[in-house]
């Protein structure tokens, strides 16, 4: 029985989830003779729909931007291959909603205010190592009893 061809492959990774175009051609590349077969593959995915880097974006952003802010979203879209361009345009209605959705977040995993400045900075490392700005974290993280703010 011959192997799948490199086709039959890409639709399979496809067929199972979106998948981005550098994704796909690296998880091709053991498969493949030479970098123009898959390129000629890819092309003939992309002309016909079935492969498509913003559709793969939004599918991302969808599955992980529950538990995710717009950076940390961001960095993995990057390192999946996508523009800088698309990136931007996928990310750009995350960012006004960013506050509710730290808090959202923050509520979820802590949902009380922190006891004293040593776990509101442990909370507040949290959202940052999810994405959040540091401008919307102090915002969302209430203040430890005892703790005020410094002029």
């Amino acid at each position: 029985m011959r192997p799948p061809s490199l086709k039959a492959r890409a639709l399979q990774l496809l067929a199972r989830r979106e998948h981005g175009r550098v994704e796909l051609e690296r998880k091709l590349a053991p498969h493949a003779e030479d970098a123009e077969e898959i390129r000629r593959v890819l092309d003939e995915l992309q002309d016909k729909g079935y492969l498509d880097d913003r559709r793969f974006a939004d599918s991302w952003v969808h599955r992980r931007g529950a538990r995710l802010g717009p950076a940390r979203l961001q960095q993995e879209l990057r390192d999946k291959g996508l523009t800088a361009d698309a990136i931007a345009e996928t990310l750009a209605p995350l960012r006004t909603l960013e506050p509710e959705h730290a808090r959202a977040v923050w509520e979820r995993r802590f949902g009380r205010a922190p006891q004293d400045a040593a776990e509101r900075a442990r909370q507040m490392r949290f959202l940052a190592a999810r994405g959040f700005s540091a401008e919307i974290i102090r915002k969302v993280v209430p203040k430890a009893s005892g703790e005020h703010d410094v002029e």
